[in-house]
């Protein structure tokens, strides 16, 4: 696996940390929160580049992978966010419009899965927004 594929790979669990962010923002990750994910990476990013782990599977799946591990480890969200955040700020040129529209449209998603975005989620939301304009 070359450089590249690394980091490619990083970028899809940096995603699944943020992913995790915003649904863990409230500290409680719901079931339709998973659902909305995994309806998102299914229909948009398995689709976005042909790039496999080591294992030959799709790269995308290392979002609900990392998702579900932390779900299970139960991290705190400002932590994942801020690791999300150093990531992006060291590796930006990675990050096009398009890529940047998706992780949008997939963390609203997420915060609306459950009976609309709450205040946790809001504020989440208006960090990362931050973060992509600056």
């Amino acid at each position: 696996m070359n450089t590249t594929q690394n980091i490619g790979i990083t970028l899809y669990q940096s995603l699944g940390k943020l992913f995790y962010a915003i649904a863990a923002s409230d500290k409680v990750v719901r079931v339709s929160e998973y659902e909305s994910l995994h309806k998102i990476v299914q229909s948009e990013w398995l689709s976005l580049d042909d790039l496999e782990d080591e294992f030959g599977i799709d790269a995308a799946f290392q979002i609900e992978i990392v998702f579900d591990w932390l779900d299970y480890e139960t991290p705190n969200a400002q932590d994942c966010f801020e690791e999300f955040q150093n990531f992006y700020t060291e590796h930006t040129s990675m990050f096009s419009n398009k890529i940047k529209e998706l992780i949008w449209s997939t963390c609203n998603a997420i915060a609306s899965a459950f009976s609309g975005k709450n205040k946790s989620e809001l504020m989440m939301l208006g960090k990362l927004k931050l973060l992509f304009e600056n």
